[in-house]
């Protein structure tokens, strides 16, 4: 949303903040940190109006959301198995045939398996299996990208350079690189680093159309590194290039290219889709990391090993999205992001009544907010069960974790923490600046009056709004 109003745009943005934050960090809760940092603006306002001290009353949110928090992760608990479904369906619009499909999909690639979102090639929504693993690292470069709406890098049957050490020296890449300029596939470098003298011809050549490339920096540190790269070239079929084994970068040629059927790199995280052809040396690699695992004594040694397993066998599921229309399409995909992130803001924080009864219940803590209630509202409060609320789907009050209505602990976390900040900067704001534009109304214009300007400020910045400003 842009408003024409420079001053009531600036508005805008500093609450649309407050449901960026909230979508980026738990996929899910936009609208309810906008209308909780509307309801905190709104009221703020009016005490800083009748001349509290604006300071005061931003200390006085901070330490509320501190506390609601607080309370919110001791009511929270672990979502079950069987609970998934729920949340994922009343996320999608209470969609229960979606909420199944992303239960499903999670229950075969595990809580911390891949799950995807794709365009399908029918009318109806699919799931399907594919050989494949993620790792949490993105591209080097935004430069990279192929998908500047989604800001991500996609490539299909692309190839991957995989090096277990710093490449300083652009030249070191040629050989490679030049293959790839001549047969017209897209590479992939993912080096332990790539400093930007060797990135820059990298870039350069992307941004011109003559290569199609992206660079990604190696997983993990050390030991680690190398074992995420080893994985990543049994999955791919390739080969990598490490110096103390004889191989050098600027002498080998395309026979160490992994191979991939497609590849998406975000900013934080890439996942790969193997072919199918390494399926052997994967399951052989998996069993050898099974039995260092029962050779192993040291729990922490376990973990990273049982980590390394899940990556490599644990494959990713693919939701593909069917619709008549690229409309209908476009609406279904947004509703099955917010279920799947939802679902996993779930798994990774637990879960708590939903239906927005979890903030009611907060209230409580906070008196003023507390007199404000009506009575349908007290109604709920006066039940000592926390599982009772109001089911608005079926008009009627019940046990809502029966019912299936569950909201994500980090959402709801989420939502508070970021409307409650948003709220502090408006509060203790004074001013503003904005950019004076040819359509803007007269009295923004510049060769203004001292006595025009300090008018327009008193009509602006009313004085127990903004005392320092109107001054």
């Amino acid at each position: 949303i842009e408003l024409e109003d420079p001053l009531e745009n600036v508005g805008v943005k500093l609450v649309r903040q407050a449901g960026a934050k909230t979508n980026d960090l738990a996929g899910d809760g936009c609208t309810t940190s906008i209308v909780l940092a509307h309801g905190l603006i709104t009221e703020g306002v009016k005490v800083v109006s009748a001349g509290m001290n604006p300071i005061q009353i931003a200390r006085g949110i901070e330490k509320t959301a501190n506390a609601l928090v607080s309370e919110l992760k001791l009511i929270s608990r672990e979502v079950e198995d069987h609970e998934l479904a729920h949340v994922a369906a009343v996320s999608a619009g209470n969609d229960y045939a979606v909420g199944k499909m992303i239960s499903d999909a999670i229950q075969q690639v595990g809580r911390k398996g891949v799950v995807k979102i794709e365009k399908g090639k029918g009318t109806e929504n699919s799931l399907e299996m594919v050989e494949g693993m993620q790792f949490e690292r993105g591209y080097l470069s935004p430069y990279f990208v192929t998908d500047r709406d989604k800001m991500i890098v996609e490539f299909h049957n692309c190839k991957f350079l995989l090096v277990d050490k710093k490449i300083t020296n652009p030249k070191e890449m040629f050989k490679i690189l030049d293959s790839a300029v001549k047969e017209k596939y897209p590479v992939v470098i993912v080096a332990e680093d790539i400093e930007k003298e060797a990135l820059a011809p990298v870039i350069r050549n992307k941004l011109k159309g003559v290569l199609k490339a992206a660079a990604i920096k190696a997983p993990a540190f050390g030991e680690r590194k190398r074992h995420c790269l080893e994985d990543i070239a049994i999955l791919t079929g390739g080969t990598v290039i490490r110096d103390d084994m004889g191989i050098t970068l600027d002498r080998v040629g395309k026979e160490v290219l992994g191979t991939a059927t497609k590849v998406v790199i975000t900013k934080d995280s890439t996942y790969i889709v193997s072919d199918g052809s390494t399926r052997e040396s994967v399951q052989k690699r998996v069993s050898q990391i099974q039995n260092l695992v029962e050779n192993t004594e040291e729990n922490f040694q376990k973990k990273i090993l049982n980590e390394r397993i899940a990556r490599l066998s644990g494959g990713i599921a693919i939701l593909q999205v069917g619709a008549q229309t690229q409309v209908e399409l476009k609406d279904k995909q947004l509703r099955i992001e917010d279920a799947l992130n939802a679902t996993k803001a779930a798994i990774e924080e637990g879960v708590v009544v939903g239906g927005g009864c979890i903030l009611l219940r907060l209230s409580e803590k906070v008196d003023s907010i507390k007199n404000l209630l009506d009575n349908q509202e007290q109604k709920v409060l006066s039940n000592n069960d926390t599982r009772y609320g109001y089911n608005a789907a079926r008009n009627s009050y019940e046990d809502l974790i029966k019912a299936g209505i569950m909201d994500p602990t980090k959402v709801v976390r989420c939502c508070l923490e970021h409307a409650a900040s948003v709220a502090k900067v408006f509060l203790t704001s004074d001013a503003v600046v904005v950019d004076i534009v040819d359509n803007m109304d007269i009295k923004f214009k510049p060769k203004l009056t001292r006595k025009k300007i300090q008018s327009l400020t008193k009509s602006f910045f009313p004085k127990k709004l903004f005392p320092r400003f109107s001054k």
